[in-house]
Formats: C-alpha cells, structure tokens, sequence
C-alpha cells in the first residue's frame, strides 16, 4: 500500500466518523458481554469472530489515526498501523459478519457492531477489495432498471409460466390474470425476488384474498447493502420506490427478504406509500377473514426462525407466529427467540461472498438450537435465511424440511 493509497483509505474512514461511529470506538470497555453474542464465537470459540473482535481492527485504526491518543503515546492504547496486512485484517471481519446486531442486544453501551463493519466494508471498497460475486450482482441489479424494457420482456417469460401453474392449480382462477403487473392505483406493489418461489404463492394469497395488486419489475434483494456500497444501495432501492411512485399505489409490500425490508422501512425517506412485509399483510388477510386456511394440510410439527433483519431490526416478531398457529397446533419456539434469536449464519450477504465450508463451521449453534425443537417444519420469512437453513439442514442431517411462511400459507389456502 502506497501512501496515496493510505490517504484515500482514510478519507473514507474520517467520512464515517459521525456521532455515533465516535462514541462506539471511543466508549467500548472491552467488557466482552458481546463476545457469546456471537452466534460464530458461540460455534467456534475463535475470538476473531467476536463482535469486539472484529471492530478491534477499526478500533485500533482508529485510536492511531483519529485520537489524542494516537497522536501522543499509540503504545498505550494498542493503535495500529494501517497496511496491507492490515486490510486483509479488515477484509476478514467485515465479511464474516452478518450484521446480525445480535451482541447489540447485549452490549451495555449499545455498540453496533453493523455501523462498525459498514465502515470496514467502505474502506474496502476504496482498496478495490470488494468481493467480487457481489459487486457482480449489484451492478446487475442497477442495469435492469436502466433498461426497464428488457426486464419486463424477461420477467414476462417467467408470468407466463408462473401464471399457467396457478391457475392449473386453483381452477378458480380461469379466466383471470393471476399476476397482474404495471397496475396504476393499485393498493398493493409487490416487490418478489422474481423467481417463481417467491412470486408463486404470493400471487395465491393475493387472488384468494381479492387484492388489487401489483408485481413489480425489479427483485426486493439488496446487494448494494450487502456490499456495503452506499450509492449502489441508494441506486436499488430507489428504482423501487420510483415504480411505487409512478403507479400511485397505497403500499409496497416487501417479500420474504429481511434486507429488502429494512431498507425501504428504515432507511427510504419522503416515501408516498407504506411499507409492510408480506408476513404481516398475510397476517392481516387471517385477522380479517380475507383468506382461510385448511389445518389439515400442513403435517407435524412446526417452529420458527426469527430473520435477524426482519425481526431483531424490524420488530416483526408476531405475525409470523399468528400464520403458522393458524397453520397448524403444534408450533414450537426455538429457545432462545424474537430478539434474543441467533442468527442463521447467513446474512449480510454471507450465502454469496462466503463458501459454505465456512458458514457451516459459524453455525453450529443454530442448528443446535433448531435440532433441540425436534420440529418437522422450520419456517423463516427471508430468503437468504431460507438458502443458509437448507444448507444447514443438510450438513448437519437435520432431516427437517425448510419452507418459507408464504410457502406455507399458499399450500393450505382455501379458494371459495
């Protein structure tokens, strides 16, 4: 690493030292509450996988670039020099994070780890250390609204098929569009991740519940946000939120995507419409008799798990829980649950920018934790939980199937 190189490396560093990114460097005691927070310390007593443990290799950037400390006596407060090294430090805790915010929950000063690894990930960027499956993905995701045409052309394709097997499987649905899209007034947008299993038995509920709905062109996930790109984030998410605009409908409802989620909820400012997720409107359609259910049809056992996103940084926590327990009446909680949840060990865009080998060895204690439910079913409402559990549930023989809540709900539907 030249010079040059260092100086831009810490621009980006100084651009993300607001209020609250100082007070988490500044204040952090080191008391190590966090550190059996951490769903990847819990499974492998690596103390590199803690949560105070990764933020040590911005701390210490920190503490010798930007505090009296550094400036007058860094050997006291352990300061470092940043090189190549150690970036490839920086690489290493960044992307092994989910952002789970789990040992938030446990922090006594509430340090958010997430802002911390943001800020790792900003660095990288700069460094051209990006992982580049993500970077990829990212820029795919901005070229599809760039040329809306061809998207729609593509997405169209996937409709047709989609919409001959609904109505093959819910002889009510002759005659009608059972997915319509580009709809002006709409009540709903429905943002999928444009793959028959998310918009198929979302599409179900839908219909069955006599929405006016719309699907949108473009995927709910976000791999700006997992990158950690700020610009490529804003650039996703605000295609969303023009095609939510343009069609003047009342809300977007997200799928089963945590990110996805968040963002357009949390983040998106000056919004026109509201934003829910697909959990709590089927939630909603069972609370008003819009859709009905058959108890029958889902067999043994189900438990839940909680999408870090969704619910420990979203509050969604009990209306996944009402559509399973109209499923069925034997729904079992994983212990710990809600807040307290751990995460799957997929998140923050793990499934893709980290080989599965090393997810599996992070996640011991969740599928722990799912094994001792001795369940038949493991719900979740996130995508990218959903891919992480599946690869669970095989490597470590689980023998449990995985099923999203939509996927659920859309198989017990009854269509009067």
């Amino acid at each position: 690493m030249d010079a040059e190189e260092r100086q831009d490396v810490l621009k980006v560093l100084a651009s993300r030292l607001n209020r609250s990114v100082r007070m988490y460097l500044e204040n952090c005691s080191r008391c190590g509450t966090c550190i059996e927070a951490c769903h990847a310390y819990a499974s492998t007593r690596d103390i590199r996988y803690s949560a105070v443990g990764r933020a040590q290799n911005i701390r210490r950037l920190f503490d010798q670039y930007f505090s009296l400390g550094g400036a007058v006596a860094p050997w006291l407060n352990d300061a470092a020099e940043l090189d190549q090294i150690w970036m490839d430090k920086v690489y290493e805790t960044a992307f092994t994070c989910t952002g789970c915010r789990r040992c938030m929950v446990y922090c006594p000063f509430g340090i958010d780890t997430q802002q911390i690894q943001a800020i790792a990930k900003a660095m990288l960027i700069a460094m051209d250390m990006d992982p580049k499956p993500l970077t990829m993905r990212a820029k795919n995701e901005i070229a599809k609204a760039a040329d809306v045409e061809t998207t729609r052309r593509k997405l169209e394709k996937e409709l047709d098929k989609i919409r001959a097997e609904l109505v093959a499987k819910y002889p009510g649905l002759e005659g009608k569009n059972p997915v319509p899209i580009d709809v002006e007034g709409a009540e709903v947008l429905f943002v999928s991740m444009a793959e028959k299993p998310s918009i198929l038995p979302a599409a179900a509920i839908f219909n069955a519940a006599g929405e006016n709905w719309s699907l949108s062109y473009f995927e709910a996930v976000n791999f700006g946000a997992f990158l950690g790109s700020l610009p490529m984030q804003e650039q996703i998410y605000m295609r969303l939120v023009a095609e939510a605009e343009r069609l003047k409908v009342k809300q977007m409802v997200i799928c089963e995507c945590g990110t996805a989620y968040r963002l357009m909820k949390h983040v998106v400012k000056n919004r026109s419409f509201e934003v829910i997720t697909l959990v709590e409107l089927m939630d909603r359609y069972l609370r008003e008799g819009r859709i009905k259910l058959d108890k029958s049809a889902i067999e043994g056992r189900i438990t839940y798990h909680d999408p870090c996103q969704i619910a420990r940084n979203g509050g969604i926590y009990e209306e996944p829980r009402n559509c399973l327990k109209a499923l069925t009446d034997d729904f079992m909680d994983m212990s710990p649950n809600r807040i307290n949840n751990w995460c799957c060990g997929g998140g923050g865009g793990l499934v893709i920018a980290q080989e599965p080998e090393f997810r599996m060895l992070t996640s011991r204690v969740k599928a722990d934790q799912i094994r001792a439910t001795g369940a038949a079913i493991v719900a979740t409402a996130c995508e990218m939980c959903f891919a992480q559990l599946k690869d669970l549930n095989d490597d470590f023989e689980l023998d449990m199937e995985m099923k999203l809540v939509s996927e659920l709900v859309a198989e017990a539907l009854v269509f009067e």
